[in-house]
């Protein structure tokens, strides 16, 4: 099979997508630009539950937070295998149309040190004033809260820009 998408109507098939992946560069930018993700983890019949979390992309892992008495956590120490859904909708400054999906491995802290970087670098993320970021930090560091570090073991992704310019290659040839 070539790598080139096919040039006319009657070879395009939507069926097979894997040429349309998620460049390396462009991945890395939709990380950093975006702050919300699907963060989805097994209950305890096995059933995969998902819920919209913010997160930070650092240190090649995904970072979030949630109080320990949340289902999720009880989850996550039962079963550490997670998976994180990121899009680029809403996302500021990248290409719309652009997902990934990665299979990690989730590990909890609870630590000082942890949480005296993740904390501003989060508020940051998600607050632009500066005042703002310093409510939500201190906001954040209560009790019962932990940080949840996702290190990604396999990956999916898709690009549909690069689908939207074959469609427009694939019109323009048969037409």
């Amino acid at each position: 099979m070539s790598d080139e998408p096919a040039t006319d109507t009657e070879s395009a098939d939507y069926e097979d997508v894997t040429e349309w992946w998620l460049d390396n560069d462009a991945e890395e930018a939709m990380l950093a630009a975006q702050t919300e993700c699907t963060f989805i983890w097994a209950n305890k019949e096995g059933w995969p539950v998902g819920v919209i979390m913010s997160f930070i992309w650092r240190q090649g892992r995904f970072w979030l937070t949630a109080t320990s008495q949340r289902a999720r956590i009880s989850a996550v120490r039962r079963d550490p295998r997670v998976c994180v859904v990121v899009t680029s909708t809403g996302a500021k400054g990248v290409p719309q149309r652009q997902t990934v999906t990665y299979k990690g491995i989730c590990r909890l802290h609870d630590d000082d040190e942890t949480k005296a970087w993740f904390y501003p670098e989060l508020a940051g993320a998600l607050h632009p004033d500066e005042d703002m970021q310093r409510h939500f930090a201190s906001f954040l560091d209560s009790p019962r809260r932990v940080i949840l570090e996702v290190e990604p073991t396999q990956r999916i992704s898709f690009d549909g820009t690069k689908q939207a310019a074959a469609t427009a290659a694939w019109i323009e040839d048969s037409g």
